[in-house]
């Protein structure tokens, strides 16, 4: 078992470095105590306890989460920001309520700063189909890296597509993170826009937020953060990171599904031009042409997902209520003991840096059997309750780079215990056993 010691914080974030003991420390129950929260949870799949390790895909929700969407929907459900009717102005209040704790969540400067999206796939498009093609000319750099998502790959090969820009990857290092050293090799004058992963979803690796920043700066170029992977896992205070935007989905951090924001910089936002039009999203409409409101409005045409921001609302309380600093503690306990686990078991290849690494690693793990595809070990697994993710995990250049076709993964969130930990690899063991039984390992 694990235990982690905080060291301050570094680049915006809370760093914790992981030693092998047995976990001791305030935030060890953690898990079992938050579960009883978490309704989802308390079933049995194909006669075995539920073992939820899919958590890098998506979250389970808190009972104060689901109670709040339900609390709209039973007593106060209308449209916002167009009615003066006690229903609407009541909606209208817990949708920027929501906007607020947002806001506070991040250490943004202001709610301003906060535009409510589908998820981060449309946040980062949205800054792909706006700034960029309003500032990006053909021989203009745009660098990411060979570890990203595809939602932080394929809008940018659109916009290059269209505008002629050109786009660079960072590579990895032996221990499996982002390469600083070849990143600022990749800067040149030319270079416009960095946009990287700031936890992979993949290795775990946490990024090099200071060191990204400053190779940015140096150039005059913006940095976009994907942030899916660290804002329900993290302390972040956007003002500290230094970047420009940042985008995170709901779904991943105890939210709704369809509902997730970018933060930028006001005076940035400003610039930006409409991406999509209708309503909410003007200041005036004539028959020939229109003038558009100021930011957030200008990028939330359309009737909101309000049910869905109010429970995203929802959510950063009870995240907030638990403190995020404690939430990392224990992730990183739990995280350390899934990773040692796994890799004292034979035939297993565990993808990313070690605990040990400077900037640690993220309460996940891809994992590959030697001789085994990936989506029969998380078969067989799913047959003793566990679940866990198999496939490219949306980063199938990274997979191509690594040269796998595929990988398991096991992700734990706050919830999840190390007695689970332990079911998932007495699973894992059994699942190894009957694969070599048949001869196919």
């Amino acid at each position: 078992m694990l235990k982690s010691t905080a060291f301050g914080k570094e680049a915006g974030y809370v760093l914790f470095a992981s030693v092998a003991e047995a976990p001791s420390s305030s935030v060890s129950g953690l898990g079992a105590a938050i579960r009883k929260d978490v309704p989802i949870l308390e079933q049995s799949i194909n006669g075995r306890p539920l073992v939820y390790l899919d958590n890098a895909a998506t979250s389970q929700k808190p009972l104060a989460v689901i109670q709040a969407m339900d609390d709209y929907y039973r007593h106060y459900n209308s449209n916002v920001h167009r009615g003066v009717h006690t229903l609407s102005a009541k909606a209208t209040t817990a949708y920027e309520e929501a906007r607020g704790k947002v806001a506070r969540f991040v250490g943004a400067a202001s709610d301003r700063e906060i535009v409510f999206t589908r998820n981060a796939s449309e946040a980062i498009n949205l800054v792909a189909m706006t700034w960029g093609m309003d500032n990006l000319k053909p021989g203009d750099e745009i660098i990411l890296s060979v570890a990203e998502h595809h939602s932080n790959l394929v809008p940018w090969q659109l916009v290059a597509q269209k505008t002629g820009a050109v786009l660079k990857h960072v590579r990895l290092t032996d221990s499996q993170e982002l390469d600083m050293q070849h990143l600022r090799e990749l800067v040149t004058p030319s270079t416009k826009l960095i946009s990287l992963v700031h936890v992979s979803n993949m290795l775990g690796a946490v990024l090099d937020v200071e060191a990204v920043v400053d190779a940015a700066r140096s150039v005059g170029a913006k940095v976009l953060l994907d942030a899916c992977q660290s804002v329900p896992h993290m302390a972040i205070d956007v003002r500290a990171l230094g970047v420009d935007w940042i985008v995170a989905s709901g779904h991943k951090a105890m939210a709704p599904t369809g509902i997730g924001f970018l933060w930028g910089r006001y005076e940035l936002l400003e610039t930006m031009p409409p991406w999509m039009g209708g309503g909410e999203m003007i200041q005036d409409v004539f028959l020939d042409h229109s003038t558009y409101a100021a930011p957030p409005a200008r990028f939330e045409a359309g009737t909101p997902s309000i049910a869905e921001a109010i429970g995203l609302g929802a959510a950063c309380d009870y995240l907030a209520g638990i403190g995020m600093e404690q939430v990392h503690a224990y992730e990183q306990e739990i995280g350390c003991y899934l990773y040692e686990r796994l890799a004292a078991l034979d035939k297993v290849t565990i993808y990313g840096p070690p605990p040990s690494a400077k900037r640690g690693r993220a309460s996940l793990a891809s994992f590959n059997v030697g001789g085994l595809h990936a989506t029969d070990v998380s078969t067989l697994l799913d047959t003793a309750g566990v679940a866990v993710r198999s496939g490219h995990h949306c980063t199938q250049p990274l997979h191509r780079h690594l040269g796998i076709p595929a990988s398991a993964r096991a992700s734990c969130y706050i919830y999840n215990t190390f007695q689970e930990v332990d079911l998932f690899i007495d699973a894992l063991k059994e699942t190894i056993d009957f694969f070599g039984e048949m001869g196919m390992e």
